[in-house]
């Protein structure tokens, strides 16, 4: 009967980790550049949180104000808040995606 030692089998075992053992290739700048812009135009349009927010601020004003003046003015607001609200969802995204892949994840 044949007897491998335990030395042997470690000696065999580590070099066929190494192989077997996808390598963790580094990203570059522009890799993860790109990868952020990707994630960033995939998340919601500028123009689609401009209109929510202009809906949404139409029915407060109608609500609230209870005029039509009141109702425009609830939308031009709730339309540049919906706006820059989403421009700033966007912005985030982005940078988490980008450090997160400069940092290896």
């Amino acid at each position: 009967m044949l007897r491998i030692q335990p030395k042997w089998a470690l000696a065999a075992v580590i070099p066929l980790t190494f192989c077997l053992t996808t390598p963790a290739y580094a990203q570059s700048a522009s890799d993860c550049a790109a990868r952020a812009d990707r994630a960033e135009r995939e998340s919601n349009s500028v123009v689609g949180g401009a209109a929510v927010g202009a809906a949404g601020g139409a029915v407060f004003g109608a609500i609230v104000g209870d005029s039509r003046k009141a109702t425009r003015r609830g939308a031009a607001l709730g339309g540049v808040a919906g706006g820059a609200t989403n421009a700033h969802r966007k912005n985030k995204t982005y940078k988490q995606v980008y450090d997160a892949c400069m940092a290896g994840h």
